[in-house]
Protein backbone atom coordinates (compact mmCIF):
# COMPACT_ATOMS: atom_id res chain seq x y z
CA UNK A 1 0.00 0.00 0.00
CA UNK A 2 2.99 2.10 0.82
CA UNK A 3 0.90 5.53 2.19
CA UNK A 4 3.08 7.65 3.64
CA UNK A 5 1.63 11.16 5.16
CA UNK A 6 0.92 13.43 7.91
CA UNK A 7 -0.34 11.08 10.80
CA UNK A 8 1.33 7.71 9.89
CA UNK A 9 2.47 6.05 12.65
CA UNK A 10 4.02 2.37 13.07
CA UNK A 11 4.57 -0.26 15.49
CA UNK A 12 6.74 -3.35 14.86
CA UNK A 13 10.57 -4.22 14.44
CA UNK A 14 13.13 -2.69 12.94
CA UNK A 15 13.92 1.21 11.94
CA UNK A 16 11.65 3.97 11.38
CA UNK A 17 11.90 7.07 9.47
CA UNK A 18 10.84 10.51 10.94
CA UNK A 19 6.70 9.85 9.64
CA UNK A 20 6.56 6.58 11.17
CA UNK A 21 7.49 4.09 8.29
CA UNK A 22 8.80 0.69 8.95
CA UNK A 23 11.63 0.42 7.01
CA UNK A 24 11.88 -3.06 6.96
CA UNK A 25 8.54 -3.63 5.87
CA UNK A 26 9.07 -1.41 2.89
CA UNK A 27 11.95 -3.64 1.88
CA UNK A 28 9.52 -6.36 2.09
CA UNK A 29 6.78 -5.20 -0.54
CA UNK A 30 6.84 -6.13 -3.96
CA UNK A 31 6.81 -3.62 -7.07
CA UNK A 32 3.17 -4.20 -8.45
CA UNK A 33 1.77 -2.84 -11.67
CA UNK A 34 3.57 0.48 -11.06
CA UNK A 35 6.07 0.19 -13.79
CA UNK A 36 3.59 -1.39 -16.52
CA UNK A 37 1.04 1.96 -15.65
CA UNK A 38 4.28 4.52 -15.61
CA UNK A 39 5.22 3.18 -19.59
CA UNK A 40 1.80 3.39 -20.26
CA UNK A 41 0.85 7.08 -18.92
CA UNK A 42 4.47 8.57 -20.76
CA UNK A 43 4.84 10.16 -23.88
CA UNK A 44 6.79 8.09 -26.55
CA UNK A 45 10.42 8.75 -25.95
CA UNK A 46 10.09 9.57 -22.29
CA UNK A 47 13.34 9.34 -20.61
CA UNK A 48 13.85 11.41 -17.42
CA UNK A 49 11.80 10.52 -14.27
CA UNK A 50 11.28 12.19 -10.98
CA UNK A 51 9.81 9.91 -8.66
CA UNK A 52 8.15 11.26 -5.28
CA UNK A 53 8.28 9.34 -1.96
CA UNK A 54 10.45 6.47 -3.70
CA UNK A 55 11.01 4.98 -0.24
CA UNK A 56 13.28 1.64 -0.30
CA UNK A 57 13.12 1.82 -4.16
CA UNK A 58 10.26 -0.91 -4.65
CA UNK A 59 9.29 1.12 -7.54
CA UNK A 60 12.59 2.68 -8.56
CA UNK A 61 14.32 -0.59 -9.35
CA UNK A 62 11.65 -1.89 -11.49
CA UNK A 63 11.76 0.93 -13.65
CA UNK A 64 16.03 1.46 -13.76
CA UNK A 65 15.25 -2.61 -14.63
CA UNK A 66 13.01 -0.72 -17.78
CA UNK A 67 15.95 2.10 -18.58
CA UNK A 68 14.28 4.93 -17.20
CA UNK A 69 16.77 7.39 -15.84
CA UNK A 70 15.65 8.14 -12.77
CA UNK A 71 15.97 10.63 -9.80
CA UNK A 72 14.24 8.84 -6.52
CA UNK A 73 13.21 11.25 -3.92
CA UNK A 74 12.52 10.89 -0.23
CA UNK A 75 13.15 12.55 3.11
CA UNK A 76 14.36 9.44 4.90
CA UNK A 77 18.22 8.73 4.71
CA UNK A 78 17.19 5.05 5.83
CA UNK A 79 15.04 4.64 3.03
CA UNK A 80 17.43 5.97 0.29
CA UNK A 81 20.31 4.01 1.64
CA UNK A 82 18.20 0.63 0.18
CA UNK A 83 18.01 2.34 -3.84
CA UNK A 84 20.37 1.20 -6.27
CA UNK A 85 20.70 2.72 -9.84
CA UNK A 86 18.99 6.17 -9.15
CA UNK A 87 20.12 9.56 -8.28
CA UNK A 88 19.09 9.90 -4.88
CA UNK A 89 17.78 13.23 -2.80
CA UNK A 90 17.25 13.45 0.59
CA UNK A 91 13.97 16.17 0.80
CA UNK A 92 10.72 16.57 1.59
CA UNK A 93 8.60 16.58 -1.35
CA UNK A 94 7.23 20.07 -0.22
CA UNK A 95 10.45 22.06 -0.07
CA UNK A 96 11.87 20.16 -3.37
CA UNK A 97 13.45 22.50 -6.06
CA UNK A 98 16.18 20.69 -7.85
CA UNK A 99 16.23 23.56 -11.00
CA UNK A 100 15.16 21.19 -13.86
CA UNK A 101 12.30 19.00 -14.94
CA UNK A 102 11.80 15.73 -15.71
CA UNK A 103 9.79 14.17 -18.87
CA UNK A 104 7.75 12.04 -16.39
CA UNK A 105 6.84 12.75 -12.70
CA UNK A 106 5.27 10.57 -10.52
CA UNK A 107 3.33 11.07 -7.42
CA UNK A 108 2.28 7.73 -6.06
CA UNK A 109 1.29 5.73 -2.52
CA UNK A 110 -2.33 7.90 -2.59
CA UNK A 111 0.11 10.86 -1.35
CA UNK A 112 -2.36 13.41 -2.86
CA UNK A 113 -4.83 12.45 -0.32
CA UNK A 114 -2.64 14.48 2.46
CA UNK A 115 -5.02 15.25 5.50
CA UNK A 116 -3.77 18.95 5.30
CA UNK A 117 -5.21 20.83 2.37
CA UNK A 118 -1.64 23.33 2.25
CA UNK A 119 0.47 20.44 2.42
CA UNK A 120 -1.40 18.34 -1.10
CA UNK A 121 -1.24 21.71 -2.68
CA UNK A 122 2.81 21.84 -1.74
CA UNK A 123 3.18 18.12 -3.32
CA UNK A 124 1.27 18.93 -6.53
CA UNK A 125 3.26 22.64 -7.02
CA UNK A 126 6.55 20.31 -6.67
CA UNK A 127 5.18 18.20 -9.37
CA UNK A 128 4.18 21.79 -11.55
CA UNK A 129 7.74 23.16 -11.14
CA UNK A 130 9.64 20.23 -12.23
CA UNK A 131 7.87 18.87 -15.22
CA UNK A 132 8.59 19.66 -18.90
CA UNK A 133 6.50 21.55 -20.59
CA UNK A 134 5.84 18.45 -22.55
CA UNK A 135 5.87 15.99 -19.90
CA UNK A 136 3.32 14.52 -17.78
CA UNK A 137 2.47 14.09 -14.06
CA UNK A 138 1.17 10.55 -13.25
CA UNK A 139 -0.41 10.29 -9.71
CA UNK A 140 -2.03 7.35 -7.65
CA UNK A 141 -5.34 8.02 -6.17
CA UNK A 142 -7.60 6.42 -3.95
CA UNK A 143 -11.36 4.55 -5.85
CA UNK A 144 -14.32 5.59 -5.19
CA UNK A 145 -15.89 3.69 -2.01
CA UNK A 146 -12.51 3.19 -0.44
CA UNK A 147 -14.47 4.55 2.74
CA UNK A 148 -17.86 3.03 2.81
CA UNK A 149 -16.79 -0.65 4.24
CA UNK A 150 -13.87 -2.32 5.53
CA UNK A 151 -12.39 -4.34 2.60
CA UNK A 152 -11.29 -8.19 3.78
CA UNK A 153 -7.87 -9.26 4.70
CA UNK A 154 -5.68 -10.27 2.12
CA UNK A 155 -2.67 -12.11 1.48
CA UNK A 156 0.15 -9.95 0.77
CA UNK A 157 3.97 -9.83 0.04
CA UNK A 158 3.90 -13.35 2.17
CA UNK A 159 1.91 -12.29 4.64
CA UNK A 160 -1.69 -10.99 5.53
CA UNK A 161 -3.06 -7.42 5.19
CA UNK A 162 -5.38 -6.73 7.78
CA UNK A 163 -7.83 -2.94 7.58
CA UNK A 164 -8.75 -2.86 11.27
CA UNK A 165 -10.65 0.61 11.88
CA UNK A 166 -11.49 3.71 9.30
CA UNK A 167 -13.02 6.16 11.69
CA UNK A 168 -13.78 9.95 10.27
CA UNK A 169 -12.08 12.58 12.24
CA UNK A 170 -12.61 15.80 10.06
CA UNK A 171 -14.79 16.88 7.01
CA UNK A 172 -13.56 14.31 4.79
CA UNK A 173 -10.80 12.84 6.45
CA UNK A 174 -10.70 9.54 7.86
CA UNK A 175 -8.46 8.28 10.32
CA UNK A 176 -6.96 4.34 8.94
CA UNK A 177 -5.70 1.53 10.31
CA UNK A 178 -4.35 -1.48 8.99
CA UNK A 179 -1.73 -4.27 10.33
CA UNK A 180 0.73 -5.99 8.01
CA UNK A 181 1.12 -9.94 9.63
CA UNK A 182 3.69 -11.78 9.06
CA UNK A 183 5.08 -15.14 10.13
CA UNK A 184 8.14 -13.53 12.13
CA UNK A 185 6.80 -9.86 11.95
CA UNK A 186 3.60 -7.78 13.07
CA UNK A 187 3.11 -3.86 11.55
CA UNK A 188 0.44 -1.66 12.67
CA UNK A 189 0.13 1.63 10.95
CA UNK A 190 -2.01 4.36 11.33
CA UNK A 191 -2.76 7.31 8.64
CA UNK A 192 -5.06 10.05 8.02
CA UNK A 193 -6.39 10.71 4.27
CA UNK A 194 -8.48 13.39 3.13
CA UNK A 195 -11.13 12.20 0.79
CA UNK A 196 -11.52 14.08 -2.76
CA UNK A 197 -13.51 13.26 -5.32
CA UNK A 198 -13.00 13.18 -8.58
CA UNK A 199 -14.47 16.95 -9.41
CA UNK A 200 -12.38 18.05 -6.18
CA UNK A 201 -9.25 16.18 -7.34
CA UNK A 202 -9.48 17.94 -10.72
CA UNK A 203 -10.29 21.19 -8.85
CA UNK A 204 -6.87 20.93 -6.78
CA UNK A 205 -4.63 20.09 -9.87
CA UNK A 206 -6.11 23.04 -11.38
CA UNK A 207 -5.14 25.56 -8.54
CA UNK A 208 -1.00 24.29 -9.31
CA UNK A 209 -1.59 24.21 -13.15
CA UNK A 210 -2.02 21.16 -14.20
CA UNK A 211 -5.38 19.69 -15.40
CA UNK A 212 -6.16 16.03 -15.69
CA UNK A 213 -5.64 14.35 -19.35
CA UNK A 214 -6.33 10.91 -19.15
CA UNK A 215 -7.45 7.89 -16.39
CA UNK A 216 -5.13 4.98 -16.89
CA UNK A 217 -6.94 2.36 -15.66
CA UNK A 218 -10.92 0.82 -14.71
CA UNK A 219 -10.37 2.21 -11.27
CA UNK A 220 -9.62 5.24 -12.21
CA UNK A 221 -6.75 5.05 -9.35
CA UNK A 222 -3.84 6.77 -12.23
CA UNK A 223 -4.16 9.89 -13.50
CA UNK A 224 -1.85 11.48 -16.21
CA UNK A 225 -2.29 15.53 -15.84
CA UNK A 226 -0.37 17.93 -18.19
CA UNK A 227 0.89 20.70 -17.18
CA UNK A 228 -1.64 24.18 -18.46
CA UNK A 229 -0.46 27.92 -18.19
Amino acid sequence: MGRVREGYRGAGPGAFTPDGCAVELYARLPVRDEPEVIAAGAREGARTLLELGCGVGRVTHALVEREWVVTAVDESVEMLARVRGATTVASTIEELRLGERFDVVVLGSYLVHAPDPEVCRALLDTCRAHVADGGVVLIQREGAGWYDELPPAREHAGGVLRFLSSESVAEDVHAVRIAYEFPDARWVHEFRSRQLSEARFEAILAESGLAVDAYLDDARTWVRALPVG
